[in-house]
C-alpha cells in the first residue's frame, strides 16, 4: 500500500477545518490533495481522533502480517502435500488429505 503524504494529525486537522466551514476546494488547494483523496479520507476517518487513527493503522499492519503468515503456511502445506503425493502416490487419496 502506498504511504500517505499526510500524517495522522494533518488528516484530523483537515477534516476539522472542513467541519468548521472551510470549503473542500480551498482545503485541497492548501494541502495539495485531490478532491477524491479528501472524500476518501473523510469516508475512512470521518469523526476519528488522532489516537483512534493510530490504533486503526496499527491494527491494519497487524492484519497484513497475519495474512502474510497464513499465506506462507498455506504455501508450505501445499508444497508438502505435492512432495508427499509424488513420493507415495495414492497415499493422500486414502487418507483424504488431498483436495
Amino acid at each position: 500500500m502506498k504511504k500517505s503524504k499526510l500524517s495522522d494529525t494533518q488528516i484530523v486537522s483537515i477534516l476539522n477545518e472542513n467541519a468548521a466551514g472551510s470549503t473542500v476546494v480551498d482545503l485541497c488547494r492548501k494541502y495539495g490533495i485531490a478532491k477524491s483523496t479528501f472524500y476518501k479520507l473523510k469516508g475512512r476517518y470521518g469523526d476519528m481522533s488522532v489516537p483512534k487513527i493510530k490504533q486503526l493503522k496499527s491494527l491494519e499492519e497487524e492484519n497484513r502480517k497475519l495474512k502474510q503468515m497464513y499465506a506462507d503456511s498455506s504455501l508450505d502445506n501445499r508444497i508438502l502435500k505435492d512432495i508427499l503425493g509424488k513420493k507415495f502416490p495414492g497415499l493422500l487419496d486414502k487418507v483424504s488429505l488431498k483436495k
